[in-house]
C-alpha cells in the first residue's frame, strides 16, 4: 500500500501552494480578481473627482451668486423702507393673534433672537 502512496504522490499534481509560490498558470482568479476590483476602484475615483469638480463646484459658484443678489435686492428692500419712514424700521402690524404669550419670557419681553434693526 505504501508503494501505491508513492507512486500518486509522484504523478498527481500538486494540490497544495504556499503562499510564496507563484502561480502555475498565469494568475490564479483572486488575483485576478483582486486586479479588477482595484482598476474598478480608480475609475470610479477618477469619475466623481471628476463630477465634483466639474459640477458640484460650479453649481456651488452659482448658486452662490444668485443667493448673494438675492440678499442685496433684499437688503436694498430694507434700506428703502427705513428711508421712507424716516431711518426707523417700521413696526409690523399688531394683530392680537401674533405673539400670543400667556405669561412672560425670563429675558424681557421681546424673543430671545430679538434684533432691534430688523424687528
Amino acid at each position: 500500500m505504501s508503494s501505491f502512496r508513492l507512486l500518486a504522490r509522484r504523478t498527481a499534481p500538486a494540490l497544495r501552494r504556499f503562499s510564496t509560490e507563484t502561480p502555475v498558470a498565469g494568475k490564479n482568479a483572486y488575483l485576478a480578481n483582486l486586479e479588477a476590483v482595484g482598476h474598478h476602484a480608480a475609475e470610479t475615483t477618477e469619475l466623481w473627482r471628476k463630477i465634483s469638480n466639474y459640477v458640484c463646484l460650479p453649481a456651488i459658484a452659482v448658486c452662490g451668486a444668485w443667493v448673494y443678489n438675492l440678499e442685496m435686492e433684499h437688503k436694498a428692500h430694507i434700506e428703502h423702507e427705513k428711508a421712507e419712514n424716516d431711518g426707523q424700521y417700521p413696526f409690523p402690524p399688531a394683530y392680537e393673534y401674533l405673539s400670543m404669550r400667556r405669561k412672560p419670557f425670563p429675558w424681557g419681553p421681546n424673543s430671545l433672537f430679538f434684533n432691534a434693526e430688523v424687528r
